[in-house]
């Protein structure tokens, strides 16, 4: 029982207590596909819910939390590497592994197995176009084979990226460069606009409560930029925007909880689109219990 299982839905709607319950009836482990759980002491504001992690007195054993310290800006590229590695080590010891997130572009790169090699700098490229305008450099661009994840192209930095591995690519044999998609059974939290809604609500309000503004200033303390903070988005923009003084705590409040329903709604427009591009999710319905959600998913995990 080594094929992965990947659970995904829009935050508030109980990814991780399903994946915690899942993982322990099958001594399974977690993989996060989050993009800011990454981050050490980034707790409250990214739902990181560790305490969620421990079931029956049992520790579940997760992978790709609190990796990386805040400020750090990690990529789409590490991550790839990192869940490769936390996979095959998941998978040599025989458990099962238990993909959970709600990060649209993590887990579709995953499950894609898009190829995405290393590109080292190439100080000599970068210095032959560096006094290129950005419709010369994108003239350039579109001279090489479209591959999926080339950067976009909306400044000259950005550009000469995407010519740079655009031009690396050019030298790796196929092989390397093929997709090898993941074999796992998908399955989604259908969750109801609504219900959503309200549990989006009373958790900003909960994590307010229990010091989440604390955080982010136990954070800028540490010496960590605002802006590197900002550039993490919604609870940390908001947060850091409240506490450097540039809103007050209503704006902030008020702001924040409008903005992550935005978000709620981009990543289920982001699964819906995933569908369209070609993946089986199977829904399951919010409302059933923890124990009945988990039944569903073993019972099509059998017949796949």
């Amino acid at each position: 029982m080594t094929k992965p299982i990947t659970i995904i839905g829009v935050t508030a709607s109980g990814k991780t207590s399903l994946a915690v319950k899942l993982a322990h009836e099958t001594r399974g482990e977690i993989i996060s596909a989050d993009s800011r759980q990454i981050y050490r002491r980034m707790d409250l504001g990214t739902g990181k819910d560790i305490s969620e992690y421990t079931y029956d007195g049992t520790l579940i054993p997760y992978h790709l939390i609190d990796i990386c310290e805040p400020g750090y800006k990690y990529n789409l590229y590490q991550y790839k590497r990192d869940f490769t590695t936390a996979l095959n080590d998941i998978k040599t010891r025989g458990k099962l592994p238990v993909i959970c997130g709600g990060t649209g572009l993590y887990v579709e790169t995953v499950l894609k197995g898009y190829a995405m090699p290393e590109v080292p700098e190439n100080r000599e490229l970068r210095d032959s176009l560096a006094d290129k305008t950005l419709d010369e450099l994108t003239t350039i661009l579109t001279q090489y084979k479209t591959l999926h994840n080339t950067t976009d192209v909306d400044s000259c930095k950005r550009a000469i990226r995407a010519i740079e591995i655009a031009e690396y690519y050019k030298t790796l044999p196929q092989p390397e460069l093929e997709d090898k998609p993941l074999d796992t059974l998908l399955v989604a939290i259908d969750i109801d606009r609504e219900t959503r809604r309200a549990n989006i609500t009373k958790r900003l309000h909960e994590r307010l409560d229990q010091g989440m503004v604390a955080e982010v200033e136990a954070l800028l303390n540490e010496g960590i930029a605002p802006d590197d903070l900002i550039y993490y988005g919604l609870e940390y923009k908001y947060l850091t925007e409240y506490v450097i003084g540039k809103t007050t705590y209503d704006e902030m409040v008020s702001g924040l909880e409008i903005a992550i329903h935005q978000f709620a709604k981009r990543q289920m427009t982001w699964f819906r689109g995933m569908e369209r591009r070609g993946f089986k999710i199977n829904w399951i319905d919010y409302n059933l219990s923890t124990s009945d959600k988990v039944s569903k998913i073993l019972e099509l995990y059998k017949s796949c």
